[in-house]
């Protein structure tokens, strides 16, 4: 026969986690293995760790709502797949502009300066 098992409260165990509290720290808190938290709370560290991935959005968009460009550019990149474009149309620049860029890179290459 083991050992009695400690008497742990699940809602602890889920708020340590939905605060974002490693399982370590939990554990040490808690005065158990996290083999133990792993085995016997693995339900409640998961819905703390959603609770705190929930929390975050909210404020990430209610940051936005305020006008933190950061955040809009950010929560668009993450959440609607846009992308910083620096790609620049070749074919509607001037024959001369390539030409001069080109020699500028083969001079480079040479040089074995790759600036």
């Amino acid at each position: 026969m083991g050992r009695p098992k400690k008497p742990i409260d699940p809602k602890m165990v889920q708020d340590l986690a939905s605060i974002g509290c490693k399982t370590t720290e939990i554990a040490t808190m808690l005065e158990v293995s996290v083999h133990t938290l792993d085995r016997r709370f693995a339900q409640e560290m998961a819905k703390g760790r959603e609770n705190l991935k929930m929390s975050l959005r909210r404020w990430q968009l209610e940051a936005a709502k305020k006008g933190n460009v950061t955040m809009l550019i950010w929560l668009g990149k993450q959440m609607l797949g846009q992308q910083d474009s620096t790609r620049i149309d070749l074919a509607r620049l001037p024959d001369e502009i390539i030409a001069e860029e080109a020699k500028k890179r083969l001079d480079q290459l040479e040089d074995g300066s790759n600036k």
